[in-house]
């Protein structure tokens, strides 16, 4: 059976810029550009040349990408004509491979917003694609609020999108701008406009404000579209666009589209959207969104024991799709929840080999109980399980010992004359019979005591000069004065491998401390480091 072609846009880079708090640099856009050219999508909206000087030096010289490097920007204006319009003639000067106008397709918009007239709006979309068509771009027209519009006015809303394709516009894409569209409306709109428009010029542009974007795109892709516009962990204003990230993954893992499509991720390239998922996010400094679908940290994680029994005997028995055809791995947490299967196979996992009646794992699971009863999590710290896993197994070397720390915290003036709350950490340390002393100042307690432990550590300072801290999280577990606290560290070496550490104490500094070793003595265990 032949599958039919299925195209996948990305606007990332422009939507997704729109995004509260995201500020791409012109070096972040090329970037992401390429990652998603080696992901495999097919068209790559790059900005709107001519609105900002970062996206007009983007679109300054050709990228060179594999992808359809795609121009955004406006029809022409109403009361202009395409030669007298300087955004249009920004748009046609950009070095870019196609060319998406947006344009009103509500009349109640055109009315209100534009203050014109519907023929006037239906003129210039026509104007707009033939110009950009006689340039040799192809050309799309994002439909604004169509299906608001197609509720409204059926009849404008086709006219908008009819009078692009005439121009020979190669797609018409239809935008829930306002993101307030439900599935089944989709749908039945969508199976409308395909009776007028071929559906492989029909395209879905999906808001996320009712949790919908996704349900959109895909009831959008079962009435007829064939392009599905969407950007990366689901950037956009307000609630954000469609997310590719989930998208992409069930066109090519589910059966009722797998095997009616084709789309141009191939499966190798799949195996690299939960590297591409977090790189956006490294690069836009926000921690990956643990419980996201296919490619979140918790999305193949496994609490209960009965459950780890089974996936044991066979995966498909709690997992949709195999985690690492989309670079997931499965993960069977270790908690208080957790039964003898859960602990041998994350001790498979980490490559301890132990017999499954060895004695010692009802002893492990015993003392993870006793420990997360006062607070410990070992769920979200794997690290540290695999530390306590290694010394109940009397696996882990002895490298260094901390035989005293000391952390102040002083209110003084500084060299301007202004107040200021300064961190004075010490810490003395022994390696090998030497005893090592380091003082750091920090931005607050925590981060002093951390560059003071990893300042010098003798013949170890070499594993560890690539470790640094990504994340810091507090949660005081009961109230009062002597509420005790958990603390989590998230770490990352030279490689780009990230682990998280637990501590647990009444005292802040003494929880962080605990995660803080605990990351290091991670990091100098994975490394091989020689005692």
């Amino acid at each position: 059976m032949t599958r039919e072609r299925l195209y996948l846009f990305d606007t990332t880079l422009r939507d997704g810029a729109q995004t509260n708090g995201v500020d791409f640099t012109l070096n972040d856009k090329l970037v992401i550009a390429r990652m998603l050219d080696d992901l495999g999508i097919d068209y790559v909206e790059g900005g709107y040349p001519g609105a900002n000087l970062t996206d007009t030096q983007l679109f300054a010289e050709d990228r060179g990408l594999k992808a359809t490097f795609t121009a955004f920007g406006m029809a022409r204006r109403p009361g202009r004509s395409t030669s007298n319009d300087p955004g249009l003639a920004a748009l046609l000067e950009a070095k870019a491979d196609a060319i998406c106008f947006v344009a009103k397709s509500w009349d109640f918009h055109v009315r209100v917003a534009l203050e014109t007239s519907p023929e006037e709006n239906l003129a210039s979309i026509r104007d707009s694609v033939r110009a950009a068509v006689r340039s040799g771009r192809e050309v799309l027209l994002d439909c604004e609020h169509f299906f608001d519009g197609y509720k409204a006015n059926p009849q404008f809303a086709l006219a908008c999108a009819k009078a692009a394709v005439d121009e020979g516009a190669r797609w018409v894409v239809l935008c829930d701008t306002n993101g307030g569209a439900l599935p089944h409306e989709v749908e039945k709109i969508v199976g409308e406009v395909v009776k007028v428009i071929p559906g492989d010029h029909v395209g879905i542009h999906a808001h996320n404000d009712t949790e919908q974007a996704v349900a959109n795109s895909l009831a959008a892709v079962r009435a007829g579209a064939r392009q599905i516009q969407g950007t990366l962990n689901g950037l956009g204003e307000r609630c954000g666009n469609a997310n590719l990230v989930s998208i992409i993954p069930t066109l090519k893992l589910k059966g009722e589209f797998a095997e009616r499509f084709d789309i141009g991720v191939s499966e190798a390239q799949l195996k690299t959207l939960a590297h591409a998922s977090h790189t956006l996010d490294e690069m836009l400094n926000r921690a990956p969104n643990r419980h996201a679908p296919y490619v979140g940290e918790s999305a193949f994680a496994t609490k209960a024991g009965i459950h780890a029994s089974a996936i044991m005997k066979e995966p498909a028995t709690y997992e949709h799709v195999p985690p690492d055809a989309v670079g997931n791995r499965r993960k069977l947490l270790v908690s208080e929840q957790a039964g003898k299967s859960n602990v041998l196979a994350e001790l498979d996992r980490i490559g301890l080999k132990v017999d499954k009646d060895d004695p010692r794992i009802v002893r492990l699971l015993d003392v993870v109980k006793e420990r997360e009863a006062i607070g410990y999590a070992y769920e979200a710290a794997d690290a540290s399980f695999e530390l306590l896993a290694r010394r109940v197994l009397g696996k882990v070397p002895s490298y260094f010992d901390v035989e005293k720390f000391d952390v102040n915290i002083e209110q003084r003036d500084n060299a301007l004359s202004q107040r200021v709350t300064v961190s004075l950490a010490v810490v003395k340390v022994k390696v090998d019979g030497e005893t090592l002393i380091s003082a750091a100042e920090g931005n607050g307690p925590v981060n002093a005591l951390d560059l003071a432990l990893r300042k010098d550590l003798g013949k170890y300072q070499s594993y560890i000069s690539g470790l640094e801290l990504t994340d810091y999280r507090v949660r005081i577990l009961n109230g009062g004065t002597e509420a005790v606290t958990r603390v989590l560290i998230e770490s990352q070496d030279e490689t780009g491998e990230r682990w998280t550490t637990v501590g647990v104490s009444s005292n802040i500094i003494d929880a962080s401390f605990q995660a803080l070793m605990d990351s290091i003595i991670y990091k100098l265990v994975r490394s091989g480091a020689p005692t």
